[in-house]
């Protein structure tokens, strides 16, 4: 059969033709933010009128190229489902085909696929479009997904139902199943002492100086932040624009949780798959198959924690690792919340009586507190004998640097190397195996213990004569292994073999001493 015919047959289906309109007026937007800054550097070299001529004559040819391609790449896209059960060709998957000199072929069997996302900018929404995602949880890059931009909205959830619809992996549960979380607006406090608000006003820094570049005004900018600071020192000139851009920041990271969190909604839908379904401006719906669920992750940044609140990320098979991480965010379940809340939720996305985040877990060895404050007071004092030492050979100013360095940044190591030891722990919760730490980013995973697929022991030099060892659980989830750092020597391995029995077992032998410690073979 020709390809023409083949087009033409019933279970080929195309784009939503507003397709072409979406994405040529998205270009358009493009085109006129890049027309205004090369317009006024042409104009410094020549007349203004035929600068902008110029400028104006290069977007409309530009625009018209663009109708033509998006024209040819919407007739020339096709996809279908094709029946779960068929025999038949093209049967039991999903096919894609684009190209017009090259002819791409692009294609997933319906069994392997698990997630189904929906997503819309604002203009894709006014227009009724959605990009649908389909992709089966591998870590196989590009060729796990499959993208079709753009389809209906109603063409959108028709793919969704039928590509998920499965048998019930798991009987109902009236506490565990419908909608888990919903928006609480009183959420978005926890936005600002978020990581993001710093950076967002350093990027707003940077971006003033940008745009002032474009406009060759960078010069009159710097001129009228120093007019502003006349007759203040520079230490104080720097505290003010640092706390001027941590407001601007906070500023930004408000609006951008507005932005992302708006309409949120966590529920269990039927056929066994959780979505999360958010977003005020660009439109985000994400379902994520149960049986890829491999355990939860509680995320505390330091201020988040502060705060008492936690976010709450999925450990689940191919979910932030397809396509180069692009979609990393799509793992989030649950905002920054109070840490009950989070506690609670887990639990129930889980179907856990009690949330495994929560249960009680073992401490960590005192040989553990003593390798972070070691590494902390050499992170501290190095430095600062570094300064010194230039102090002594170049400028007697560095060696009040070095002096300065030292008094402020060593008691500030130490309470963030006690915090790391106090937030060390690992413990076993039911089916799962619960291990936390860090302190700027404390993090405590819960991990299905029939997940678990290996254990890798390291052991330093140093941790050798302090007798303590590093254990990783290595899974096909999430970021692939997880660590419990620094635990006992025997304890760590008695753990790891209790945790998840016949895996790390046959490695380990007795030792034949008063104390029977194991040891790997």
């Amino acid at each position: 059969m020709s390809e023409a015919a083949e087009d033409r047959g019933p279970d080929w289906l195309c784009l939503a033709p507003r397709t072409v309109l979406a994405r040529v007026v998205l270009f358009a937007g493009v085109l006129a933010g890049a027309a205004l800054p090369t317009g006024f550097a042409l104009a410094g070299s020549r007349p203004p009128g035929q600068a902008f001529a110029w400028v104006a004559a290069g977007v409309t040819l530009a625009l018209a190229a663009d109708v033509v391609a998006e024209t040819v790449r919407f007739r020339r896209t096709r996809y279908r489902v094709g029946a779960e059960r068929s025999e038949t060709e093209g049967g039991g998957r999903v096919e894609l085909r684009t190209g017009l000199l090259v002819v791409q072929r692009r294609s997933l069997a319906r069994e392997r696929i698990r997630s189904v996302d929906l997503t819309a900018n604002p203009l894709q929404r006014v227009l009724g479009l959605v990009k649908v995602r389909i992709g089966t949880g591998e870590r196989s890059g590009g060729d796990s997904t499959l993208e079709l931009d753009l389809v209906t909205r109603a063409e959108g959830e028709r793919l969704r139902h039928e590509l998920l619809r499965r048998a019930a992996t798991a009987p109902e549960d009236p506490d565990h199943d419908g909608t888990l979380a919903f928006l609480d607006r009183r959420w978005i406090r926890y936005a600002p002492v978020s990581f993001v608000a710093p950076a967002l006003g350093g990027a707003a820094a940077g971006a003033v100086m940008q745009v002032s570049e474009w406009f060759g005004a960078r010069g009159e900018v710097i001129d009228w932040v120093g007019d502003r600071f006349q007759g203040v020192s520079v230490t104080w000139m720097i505290v003010d624009l640092v706390l001027l851009a941590t407001v601007v920041g906070a500023v930004g990271a408000l609006g951008l949780w507005v932005e992302m969190w708006w309409d949120y909604r966590l529920e269990r839908a039927p056929g066994g798959t959780v979505r999360v379904s958010r977003g005020l401006l660009t439109a985000r719906s994400v379902s994520l198959e149960e049986r890829r669920l491999r355990g939860v992750e509680l995320v505390q940044p330091l201020g988040v924690r502060i705060c008492g609140a936690a976010r709450l990320d999925a450990v689940a098979t191919g979910l932030a690792e397809d396509d180069g991480d692009r979609h990393g965010d799509l793992k989030t379940l649950l905002p920054a919340v109070e840490r009950d809340i989070a506690d609670r939720v887990a639990a129930q996305v889980l179907r856990e009586p009690e949330p495994p985040t929560g249960a009680p877990l073992a401490a960590h060895p005192r040989a553990a507190r003593t390798r972070r404050l070691r590494w902390a007071l050499w992170s501290a004092l190095l430095p600062a004998a570094v300064l010194a030492l230039l102090g002594l050979l170049l400028t007697p100013v560095l060696l009040y640097v070095a002096a300065g360095w030292a008094v402020v940044l060593v008691p500030v190591a130490v309470l963030f190397a006690l915090d790391a030891y106090r937030g060390l722990g690992h413990g076993v919760s039911g089916e799962y195996l619960v291990t936390r730490s860090g302190t700027v980013r404390r993090a405590t995973v819960a991990l299905q213990r029939s997940g678990v697929i290996g254990w890798t022991v390291k052991q330093s030099y140093f941790q050798r004569r302090a007798g303590i060892l590093t254990l990783s659980a290595t899974t096909a989830a999430g970021a692939g292994a997880y660590d419990i750092l620094d635990a006992g020597e025997s304890e760590g391995l008695v753990f790891a073999a209790e945790a998840v029995p016949d895996l790390l077992g046959p490695f380990l032998e007795p030792v034949r001493t008063p104390e029977a410690r194991p040891t790997l073979r």
